[in-house]
């Protein structure tokens, strides 16, 4: 009976520590996306996610680990976007299905990707490192893959990485320019048609431009 009660004390535990870091990550995602990361406070970050500051401290011990942890968190779910890269062996399913999933993303994590450029734009001094260790394997990876579809004729001879940098510039846009759309769409945000309109047209571009006969 004892061991019962402690398995669901544990289990409820674990509920409330997932949740908690959950609140502390969105709101970290806002903060040091509008701030920056020197305007950014954890004081602020445990407002925003309605947690005492001392709360935020035994989840993620420094600013600086708070914002490792979130950049690390939105490049692994860039990098599993690509799943349809190693699913099949019809490019045209493997990156329509990477173009749609990281455009689907710039929306969903709007404020991570502004966080990203920065970071970037900074020169990533905060998370190069982690870049080295994992954005440069999967490059190379899906770079071989890419390279064997040229091989077979199903796609132009292209240099891969030049392929994805124009695919994460197409799809990111749509998050780090955001205000910039929203200006020139009369004010407003795009809605759900004129996204999933400008999905379909970033992916059809991209791979007419890869395809050998032009025609996505």
């Amino acid at each position: 009976m004892g061991i019962k009660v402690e398995k669901e004390a544990d289990s409820v535990k674990g509920a409330i520590r997932t949740e908690n870091e959950r609140l502390i990550l969105s709101a970290a995602e806002q903060v040091f996306a509008e701030m920056g990361f020197k305007g950014a406070t954890t004081a602020e970050i445990a407002r925003r996610a309605k947690v005492p500051k001392a709360n935020l401290h035994y989840y993620f011990s420094t600013k600086e680990d708070l914002y490792r942890i979130l950049m690390e968190r939105l490049i692994a779910i860039w990098m599993n976007a690509a799943s349809t890269l190693d699913e099949t062996d019809d490019p045209v399913a493997a990156l329509s299905g990477y173009i749609g999933a990281k455009m689907d993303l710039a929306r969903q994590y709007p404020y991570g990707s502004k966080i990203f450029a920065s970071e970037i734009m900074r020169g990533a001094p905060l998370i190069q490192g982690y870049i080295e260790n994992t954005m440069i394997p999967w490059l190379d990876h899906h770079s071989v893959v890419i390279r064997g579809w040229i091989a077979e004729g199903k796609l132009r001879p292209i240099e891969p990485k030049y392929l994805f940098f124009m695919i994460w510039a197409a799809t990111q846009h749509y998050a780090d320019f955001s205000v910039q759309i929203e200006l020139l769409n009369d004010g407003r945000a795009l809605s759900d048609k004129q996204f999933a309109m400008a999905k379909a047209q970033v992916i059809t571009t991209i791979m007419n431009g890869v395809l050998p006969d032009g025609k996505a």
